[in-house]
């Protein structure tokens, strides 16, 4: 299987998309697939990276 959140690394921010509710997240911590992130509505989530594609949030 693929990790489709690879690519993020600590302190990225992030929001689920099933999840728009939750708010922009960020990652805490992307280790072996286990992408552990800490949303402003929901709280501490840990997701499988192979899952979920967390939608990255770039500042402008």
């Amino acid at each position: 299987m693929t990790d489709l959140n690879s690519f993020l690394t600590p302190r990225a921010r992030v929001q689920h998309p099933n999840h728009p509710e939750w708010g922009t997240g960020q990652v805490q911590s992307n280790i072996d697939g286990k992408v552990t992130v800490n949303f402003p509505e929901e709280g501490k989530v840990v997701m499988d990276g192979t899952r979920v594609a967390l939608v990255p949030v770039f500042d402008t």
